[in-house]
C-alpha cells in the first residue's frame, strides 16, 4: 500500500507523519497501523469528515495514536506544528476539483481546485523538504519536475492496486 511504501522510503530521522487532508481517515489510519511513526497528526477542515475519521480510527484501534486537528492545514502547520518540521513528513491527498480530472488526458496541476500545486508545495516545503502528494494518475509530471531543486530528483510513483491504476 501507499502507507507501507512511505514507511519504508522515509529516512529514519523522520518520526512524525502529518496528513494535511485527512478526510474520513483512510490514509491516516493506515499510517497509524504501521507503527513506524512515533506520532501521526491528522488535519481536516470539515468537522463532519473529521468526526467520521475519529470514529473510523477507533474502529481500527488506532484512535489513540493520532493527534487530531480541525481547521485549515496551512494555518495549523504554521501555528501548531512548525516545531516538528525537522522530524516530519507531510502527506497530502488534496481535493482535486471534482470529477472533471478524469476527462483530462493530462491533468493540469495549476488548475487543480481549490489548491493548485503551487498553493500546496510552497507552504509545505517551508516546513520540510519531505512532502508526499497523492495526485490524479494523469497529473502532468513535468509540472512536478519543475518544482524540484536544481540537481535534485522528484520521485513519482504510479500504483496498480486491485486491478486499477492509482
Amino acid at each position: 500500500t501507499i502507507a507501507k511504501h512511505i514507511d519504508g522510503a522515509a529516512a529514519a530521522s523522520k518520526a512524525i507523519l502529518i496528513d494535511c487532508f485527512a478526510g474520513v481517515g483512510g490514509n491516516i489510519i493506515a499510517f497509524a497501523q504501521s507503527e513506524r511513526w512515533k506520532r501521526v497528526y491528522a488535519i481536516e477542515k470539515d468537522p463532519r469528515a473529521l468526526a467520521c475519521a475519529k470514529h473510523n480510527a477507533e474502529i481500527y484501534g488506532v484512535g489513540g495514536r493520532i493527534s487530531w486537528y480541525e481547521g485549515d492545514c496551512f494555518e495549523i502547520l504554521r501555528k501548531e506544528l512548525a516545531e516538528l518540521s525537522h522530524h516530519s513528513i507531510i502527506f497530502a491527498s488534496p481535493p482535486w476539483g471534482g470529477p472533471g480530472y478524469r476527462s483530462d488526458r493530462i491533468f493540469d496541476l495549476a488548475k487543480m481546485q481549490p489548491y493548485t500545486l503551487t498553493d500546496l508545495l510552497f507552504p509545505f516545503q517551508q516546513m520540510t523538504e519531505d512532502v508526499v502528494l497523492y495526485l490524479p494518475r494523469t497529473s502532468d509530471v513535468r509540472q512536478l519536475a519543475k518544482r524540484s531543486s536544481e540537481g535534485s530528483k522528484t520521485t513519482v510513483m504510479h500504483y496498480c492496486m486491485e486491478g486499477a491504476s492509482k
